[in-house]
């Protein structure tokens, strides 16, 4: 029998501070992006290109399009992220959210870009390398 919460019970209180927590978490990710947008859009297109994920004639323009999505996310509504991450939300247990921007936008918009030849490794290849270097720069 599932377990019916009520709004006045203390468990209601404790999952409202849990999910409020993880909505802020997320805005201070998304708003600290403007902070060190071009030391990480340097540290994700370099660790792309140095483990073979990325093909690409020009890393400059690979540099301008993470750039961008980066800016683009900095500015996005709420609604607009949950968009682009929606098919990949179960790659990972806990994904960041900033990390998960850019891999869908790797995987569904920088493959068509006219400087990038091919993407290779699997998404959470993809993923893992985005996160890491995310992390660097955001908590």
């Amino acid at each position: 029998m599932a377990k019916i919460f009520r709004p006045s019970t203390r468990e209601a209180s404790i999952i409202s501070k849990i999910e409020s927590s993880k909505e802020h978490a997320r805005r201070m990710a998304i708003s600290g992006i403007r902070d060190c947008v071009d030391d990480m859009t340097n540290a994700i297109s370099m660790k792309l290109v140095e483990n073979n994920l990325v093909e690409t004639t020009s890393k400059n323009a690979l540099d301008e399009q993470i750039r961008f999505c980066l800016d683009k996310l900095s500015r996005a509504e709420d609604f607009d992220i949950d968009y682009q991450v929606a098919p990949y939300r179960n790659l990972v247990p806990q994904p960041h959210v900033v990390s998960i921007y850019v891999t869908a936008f790797v995987l569904e918009q920088l493959i068509n870009h006219k400087d990038v030849v091919d993407i290779f490794g699997s998404d959470e290849e993809i993923y893992s390398v985005i996160n890491q270097q995310v992390k660097k720069y955001l908590p």
